[in-house]
């Protein structure tokens, strides 16, 4: 079986408990996270192999973030050890009109230092037929953005598709040195997540704005992405904010000929990180697998509506968990 390879930064996450505030909380429930990683947890659990890659501090808790990933038969033998510490971000759980709140202590990450002389990507690629990266990790540190250009290069040569989750946080760069680096990075991805708006190909749309006037704005903007950037595939998910714990959740794609858009789930809500991963991880689950773009957008959007009723960073469902609700979604206890 040919391997699937991502590449970015896994976090420790500390959550208030009970959906606490932060100046409430005594404790935290701590697990470990990160896009791309949550994308490799969801890739393994539907039964591809996976190899991540990232670098890790040489103490405790870089091998316990390497525990998470193997408890999950995801690959991590490319993963140099080094650096001074693991990025960590705090989670405040919202609840109904009370938005979430994150803050990121991740500056002079292991990956944040991280040079191109930590991987080997021609060794890391033997054997591997897709690689997935986000926007997140170019927008780290200049090295990690020599680091991710490197690994596209090298992916290209050896003839593997690339995907990348755009994935913009204005947290770690301005929206104007954004566009420049991933616009330049754009010319070696083959499926595109979520990139209209930070590439600047559709304006943000004020409240009130209806699903079909919404839709036209997305196709208009996978149309004349395609244009410049000739991808094979855009998508983007769609979420309408009912309260921080009740959403419309949906996605559209553009293959070159056709524009689609899934089913709406009203969702309820217990945790909405790592949904966004969860979409990428179904779609590419189905490209890999051969199935058509519009079962690919299907399976994605069902995935991450599950996502959201588990608490964490990574969706631990299995394929038939996305088929059954695909089907029907049958809630009966199964016994």
């Amino acid at each position: 079986m040919k391997k699937i390879v991502t590449l970015g930064e896994i976090m420790l996450r500390l959550a208030t408990p009970n959906f606490e505030k932060f100046n409430q909380a005594t404790n935290y429930n701590a697990v470990f996270g990160g896009g791309e990683a949550n994308v490799a947890v969801s890739l393994a659990n539907y039964n591809n192999r996976v190899q991540h890659v990232t670098k890790l501090p040489d103490n405790e808790l870089g091998q316990a973030a390497i525990d998470s990933l193997n408890k999950y038969r995801v690959h991590t033998n490319y993963i140099p050890r080094g650096g001074k510490r693991i990025g960590i971000y705090f989670l405040e759980q919202g609840y109904s009109y009370r938005p979430s709140k994150i803050i990121y202590d991740r500056e002079s990450s292991s990956l944040a230092t991280a040079t191109i002389d930590d991987f080997d990507f021609y060794s890391i690629f033997d054997r591997a037929e897709w690689f997935h990266i986000s926007g997140i990790t170019p927008a780290l540190s200049k090295s990690c953005e020599e680091i991710t250009l490197k690994a596209l290069q090298v992916a290209k040569e050896m003839g593997i598709t690339v995907s990348m989750d755009v994935n913009f946080r204005a947290s770690l760069w301005d929206i104007e040195t954004a566009r420049k680096v991933i616009s330049n990075l754009m010319q070696y991805v083959d499926v595109c997540f979520d990139g209209d708006w930070p590439l600047g190909f559709r304006e943000t749309t004020p409240d009130g704005t209806s699903l079909e006037d919404e839709l036209k704005l997305y196709e208009k903007a996978f149309k004349n992405m395609s244009k410049v950037y000739g991808c094979k595939y855009y998508f983007s998910s769609l979420r309408k904010l009912i309260s921080s714990s009740s959403n419309f959740y949906s996605a559209c794609g553009y293959n070159g000929n056709e524009f689609y858009h899934t089913k709406v789930y009203d969702v309820d809500i217990i945790d909405r990180v790592g949904t966004g991963d969860s979409f990428v991880a179904g779609v590419i689950n189905c490209l890999v697998k051969g199935k058509n773009f519009k079962e690919a957008l299907d399976f994605g959007v069902a995935a991450a509506v599950l996502k959201h009723t588990i608490p964490g960073d990574v969706n631990l469902v299995k394929e038939e968990d996305v088929y059954n609700l695909l089907q029907g979604g049958n809630t009966r206890i199964q016994r």
